[in-house]
Formats: C-alpha cells, structure tokens, sequence
C-alpha cells in the first residue's frame, strides 16, 4: 500500500519508498516531515488530516485521542503553571490507543489478516482490543514471567496470548523477522505509524496552551518521539513560534537513556539489573534510545531520572488532585522536584497510563470500620 512520505532512518537517514519498520543499520525509521493547516473536525485525526502518513480509519475509531488537558494545582508548589495531559482516558487506559489505532489503519488498508506486539502491559491490551475492533486476529507475545493476572486484561479481548521462552530482549527483533515470513504486521514500540500517532498529543496541547517545557514518561523511547515530531512539524508549518523544551524522565532503577545522556555516550547501553516500581517504562535497552538521545543533543533537551520513592510521592500527590496514575506516569511531577524551572513557566507533565493496571503497587490505606448505630462516632 502506497503511504504519503517516504521513511527515513532516525540515525544514518537513508530513506525508504516502501512502509518496512527498521533502517539496515538496525535503527528506528520515521516518517519524512508533514506540514499542513488545521481543519474544523470532531475528532484529532480530522482537525489534522494532512499530518497522517495513512488515512485514519475512522469508522472503526474507539474514541482514542482528544484527552484532557487538566490545569493542576501542584503547580503552585513550584511556582510554575502546570498541566496534565491525561491520557489514562483512552479506550484502553493508556496513551498506547493512539498509535495503535494508526497502525491498524494501515494494516486494514494493507490487507493484513493479523497483526501483533510485543509486550506484557499497555501495548499488549491496545493492540489486542484494537485488532477485535478493526476485525483482524492479534498475536501478542509475552515474556514467560508475565503473570496470569497481569495478561487477563488482554486476553479477555479474544486475541491469542503467547509466552515465549528465551532472551525477551531478542523478542522485539525476531517477531519483526516472524511477521514478515509469517504475514504478520508487528506494531510494537516504535513502528512509525505507531510513532505518527502519538504526534497528535502534541497538536491536542498547542490547541490549548503554548508550553514552555513538556514532561514525557520514556521507556522505549517511542512516546518522546512522537511528541517531538509533532511538535518540530507544527513549528515548520508555522502554527506555532517555537518549539517548547522536551523532558525526557525515566526511573532511576532503569535509566539507560539519561545514563547515556548525562555520561557523554555515543550510543545507549544496555542497563544491567533494572528494578523499579515504575515497570511500564523500565526498558534496559531502548529501540529508540538512539534516536531519543540525538533529539536530547540537536534541540538542547533534558534527560532526568528520578527514584522510586519519589515516584510515589508523586503518585500520592496526583491521587490528590483526583487522578489515580500508574507509577510510571507520575514521574514527570517527580522530575519538578529536581528542576530548577522559571518562575511562571508552563509545564505540561504526560500522564500516560491508568493506576488502575497497576493495583499491586498500591499500598493498602488505612480502612475505618464502624456499626451501623455508631457510625456517627466514625466521621
């Protein structure tokens, strides 16, 4: 299938007329830049037509997208203006929605009979449910460690759940080579639709504020640029003055990306030992760490790690203000605790996924009991 822009490698940049995932060098592809206008539409996918590689599917669109952009009060504490773009509302309870969706858009255009990831969490659920909706079987490959309750919440949606022994670290690469053998289309981390899709965060927050920096939750690194690109094509389309300045976080217990930032390294390395309660985003080595780590350098961004207690009291501080995230989606409001941000800047901080996944990592409050005659005594 014919697809608007040629791909090109976010490393060596050599260009690809065809929609294949990885450049030879064995680095993440893109698509070549879009420019456009904003239309009038209901939907993110309508109001920015021009910027998609492949016409939205969206008849069979699950409601993904068009997230709240919620002004916080914690911002006080550090005298900036704080948002929060909660993507724990879409369909899936996680960001991972918007990216899917593209891809299936271009798989069920492509005449793909299935598809599949790789993943144990948020992708895993997307892509199952996705793949119900647009009609195609999904194959969705899991580590061995991954727990039957964990995997209820994907495989509920009918697709075929299959764990896989050997290195996990490998999974990623061999089900790219499987689905190409096998007729498969994999969407994992970073396949460029998936990337294409998470540009619409981007446009959603400039229709609403012009942010002075932008927290971004990073594991494989698909996420950061995706965001990035969107903002880079808005800004080479004119619809914006400037580019804001993008926040990379991770936890510290897994921080290959900042390790390599803040250490000079020409590449990213593989993080040995990784341990963190912030597991959707613990990633000890990055499909797209290399890519994110040229955006950090070229565009004078900032990589920051932050621990695990830390994330908790971030966590706790944003059950505060009514939303219940998983841990890795409170790291952002962990990172403003080491950042020394001007006085009234605007921050938006990326809620990515809903604690609701992640109800283990809970600590149990403190639960009254009382009869009934007494109950007025409780309160």
């Amino acid at each position: 299938m014919k697809v608007k822009r040629k791909l090109k490698c976010s490393i060596c940049g050599k260009t690809y007329d065809n929609p294949v995932q990885r450049c030879e060098c064995g680095e993440p592809l893109e698509f070549e830049p879009f420019e456009g206008e904003p239309y009038i539409g209901k939907s993110v996918w309508e109001r920015f037509w021009d910027f998609w590689p492949v016409e939205p599917a969206l008849d069979f669109s699950l409601g993904e997208g068009d997230t709240p952009l919620v002004k916080s009060r914690l911002g006080d504490e550090f005298g900036i203006k704080l948002y929060l773009k909660n993507e724990t509302v879409n369909p899936t309870w996680s960001f991972k929605d918007r990216g899917t969706f593209l891809a299936m858009s271009y798989a069920l255009k492509a005449g793909y009979k299935a598809v599949g990831t790789v993943s144990t969490g948020n992708m895993a659920a997307s892509v199952s449910a996705y793949a119900t909706r647009f009609g195609l079987k999904a194959k969705i490959l899991v580590s061995e460690s991954a727990s039957d309750e964990k995997l209820k919440a994907v495989s509920v949606y009918g697709g075929d759940v299959i764990r896989v022994r050997g290195d996990y670290g490998k999974l990623y690469f061999e089900s790219l080579k499987l689905g190409e053998r096998l007729g498969v289309y994999f969407i994992n981390s970073d396949n460029p639709f998936r990337i294409e899709g998470y540009k619409g965060i981007a446009f959603e927050i400039a229709e609403e504020v012009s942010p002075d920096y932008v927290l971004i939750p990073t594991s494989s690194g698909g996420l950061f640029r995706g965001i990035a690109k969107g903002f880079i094509e808005l800004h080479e389309s004119g619809l914006i003055e400037g580019l804001p300045r993008l926040i990379a976080v991770q936890a510290e217990g897994c921080s290959p990306i900042c390790r390599a930032f803040h250490e000079e390294k020409e590449k990213v390395e593989r993080f040995e030992n990784p341990k963190t309660i912030a597991k959707a985003i613990a990633n000890p080595y990055p499909p797209s760490g290399n890519a994110v780590l040229k955006l950090l350098r070229e565009f004078d961004w900032e990589c920051v790690a932050v621990s695990d207690d830390e994330i908790r009291k971030a966590q706790r501080k944003l059950a505060g203000e009514g939303l219940f995230v998983q841990p890795a989606s409170a790291t952002g409001i962990a990172a403003l605790e080491r950042l020394d941000l001007p006085e009234g800047a605007k921050v938006v901080s990326i809620l990515t996924g809903s604690g609701l996944k992640t109800l283990s990592d809970v600590p149990k409050e403190d639960i009254k009991e009382c009869s009934l005659e007494r109950l007025a005594e409780c309160f």
